[in-house]
């Protein structure tokens, strides 16, 4: 079995180094990841400037570029090969919710899941570390139980169908972590305000304001569930389409044409 890890940490960061240490002892692992930190890079690629990539001395190659550009390079030349699975984090602090839609983390998942690749988003739910080896543990032990349930068949084996999965750790000892619970994704209230001040040179500095508090945190989302010490999983997909709402669209599209027809006749 062959993993491909990426993070937007850094490739320096605790959460990528332990995540290798232990799935590197269930599975060939290679890790390509973001030479800085790129929290919130979503699913950004860089087009308009060359990228780079370095080997650290304990093997990790990082690259000048964001956690998607890391994904996209490593499967289209890089590596060389295929890898079973894309596995990116662990990230210091949640993505649950609206998170989900700015974080590097998921986007790093989600280049691996485009380009048809099983793929999981591992983060903790407090930032600083806190045990961080218990979250390892707990990838290792979802990686290793879904090689065993045949849900990664080797590539170019299996025409098995992508997925991609968000996974948030509360930080609590591997004892302590309640079970799995599969959840869709809360809501958040609006961002804070942006953050003002004065350059030195007297220019307007503008800081991107913090994430909003939990709007729906209601059971059943992933707030909820790691707010009670599960580990939250939950399935992602691409497809931004509302397909709720499509019918309302038709009605309103047909009214339009009607309208820009009888301009037309006058």
């Amino acid at each position: 079995m062959k993993i491909l890890i990426s993070n937007d940490d850094g490739y320096q960061a605790p959460g990528i180094v332990a995540l290798y240490e232990a799935l590197k002892t269930i599975a060939d692992v290679e890790v390509v990841a973001p030479e800085h930190n790129n929290s919130a890079k979503s699913n950004a690629l860089t087009l308009h400037s060359p990228l780079y990539v370095h080997k650290a001395h304990n093997g990790f190659r990082y690259v000048n570029g964001t956690p998607a550009d890391c994904v996209h390079i490593a499967l289209t030349g890089l590596l060389g090969y295929r890898p079973d699975l894309v596995v990116s984090g662990i990230n210091n602090g949640a993505n649950m919710g609206d998170d989900t839609i700015y974080s590097g983390t998921v986007g790093a998942a989600m280049e691996g899941y485009l380009f048809g690749i099983p793929a999981i988003a591992f983060s903790q739910v407090d930032k600083g570390w806190g045990e961080i080896e218990a979250a390892a543990a707990k990838a290792r032990e979802i990686v290793a139980q879904m090689m065993s349930g045949d849900l990664l068949g080797q590539a170019g084996q299996a025409e098995q169908a992508p997925w991609l999965l968000n996974v948030n750790i509360p930080n609590m000892p591997l004892s302590a972590l309640k079970p799995l619970k599969l959840c869709r994704l809360g809501r958040r209230h609006a961002a804070e305000r942006v953050i003002m001040q004065e350059s030195p040179r007297g220019e307007v500095m503008y800081w991107i304001g913090g994430a909003g508090p939990a709007k729906d945190d209601a059971e059943g989302t992933d707030f909820h569930a790691t707010a009670q010490g599960h580990v939250a999983v939950t399935p992602l997909k691409v497809d931004l389409t509302d397909h709720d709402h499509l019918g309302y669209w038709a009605q309103t599209i047909s009214r339009m044409q009607v309208g820009e027809s009888a301009g037309s006749a006058r």
